[in-house]
């Protein structure tokens, strides 16, 4: 059995499943899900600021990379 990954040029979104979708065996507390959620709030403000300081003869698609 062979499985391809779809290669796009675009980045994907992920997001947490609402709980009620997870397996329970797969579920996390409210503390961890406000962990996660936290960091990556985190992590979204870091790149924001690498985008506002970078060159402006970049354009979005070098920056992608």
């Amino acid at each position: 059995m062979t499985t391809k990954r779809q290669h796009t040029e675009q980045p994907e979104q992920l997001t947490l499943l609402a709980p009620a979708d997870v397996p329970l065996q797969f579920r996390l507390d409210r503390r961890t899900r406000e962990r996660g959620l936290a960091h990556i709030a985190e992590i979204r403000r870091q790149m924001a600021a690498r985008a506002a300081q970078a060159p402006a003869w970049l354009d979005r698609a070098d920056r992608a990379a």
